[in-house]
């Protein structure tokens, strides 16, 4: 077995597998009602079985955040192992990014301290009052979970109605909607609903810069192939082997020209986004705001969160 990193901060394991099958039709997204195969839904499962193996026996302290380009929780598979992975000692938070169309019934069967969930609300997809009802359901339940709109106009109404009746403690990020520019004015309203829409209005210069991705943070997908991030081709070796560790480096300057993407962005040392969410990086819940510093228009910010990113 792979000798545990001699690094204080546990393994933050981004993780994409084959799934890319939605039961939503977002006109944004690639893949709305996209439908796997029953081949490719057997290959996903058991791409899935294999990363939470090694998880299990990780010589690391490890966070997980499942990033499916599909919905991943209205498969059984993705809920018994996000469940069980929540339950190991060295597993410090399991996340997930989801539409919330699986009832969270499924959460008592997890250590709810560590399980967290990444919710996007799409308005022309689901009914107001049943989206909301799974917000007041996980809360109840004592889940931690971060509920976000993508920033188009059209949804702004959405969003208003949304903020007035999500539990005061939840918070609600706004996604800078992809191509799309936002006036002063605009941003003004955004800002109101969410303090740190600043950091996605624009994208962030990266080339460079020094990231905690490649360090701390890794990108895993169904074949174990280990890449810095999500956003960087480039191949650091292989989970399963372990030839990934030899290329890990201390905050390794990104060379991308630009971040867009919350996950991408939120791991640059530039930004102030580790203190702005300290533990709740995964499933995006700030700290208490008083050690919460806002994005300002005049600083560095970000763009466009794909799909809920």
């Amino acid at each position: 077995m792979a000798q545990p990193r001699a690094c204080a901060d546990p393994l933050t394991i981004l993780y994409r597998g084959p799934l890319a099958s939605c039961d939503y039709d977002c006109g944004y997204c690639p893949f709305a009602k996209r439908r796997d195969t029953p081949e490719q839904l057997r290959a996903d499962r058991a791409a899935l079985a294999r990363f939470a193996d090694w998880v299990t026996h990780a010589p690391d302290r490890v966070s997980l955040l499942f990033t499916p380009w599909g919905e991943g929780l209205v498969r059984g598979w993705y809920r018994r192992t996000l469940a069980e992975l929540s339950r190991l000692p060295h597993v410090e938070r399991v996340a997930i990014q989801t539409n919330l169309s699986a009832h969270p019934r499924w959460t008592e069967a997890a250590d709810r301290t560590r399980l967290a969930l990444w919710a996007t609300y799409h308005p022309d997809q689901v009914p107001y009052a049943r989206f909301l009802d799974r917000c007041r359901d996980l809360h109840a339940r004592g889940v931690r979970f971060s509920v976000g709109v993508v920033g188009l106009p059209e949804h702004l109404f959405a969003a208003r109605r949304l903020r007035a009746d999500l539990p005061a403690d939840v918070y609600l990020w706004i996604n800078a909607a992809e191509g799309h520019s936002y006036t002063d004015a605009a941003a003004a309203e955004w800002t109101a609903l969410d303090p740190h829409f600043g950091f996605s209005r624009h994208p962030h210069p990266s080339r460079g810069v020094p990231c905690r991705t490649g360090d701390t943070v890794i990108s895993v997908d169904g074949e174990g192939t280990v890449r810095r991030c999500h956003f960087v081709p480039e191949v650091l070796g292989n989970l399963y082997d372990g030839s990934f560790r030899a290329a890990l480096a201390p905050a390794p300057p990104c060379p991308a020209r630009a971040c867009d993407c919350h996950i991408g962005y939120v791991h640059l040392t530039s930004l102030p986004l580790y203190d702005v969410f300290a533990d709740g990086i995964l499933e995006r819940v700030p700290a208490p705001p008083k050690s919460a510093p806002r994005a300002t228009e005049g600083g560095a910010s970000g763009a466009v969160d794909r799909l809920g990113d």
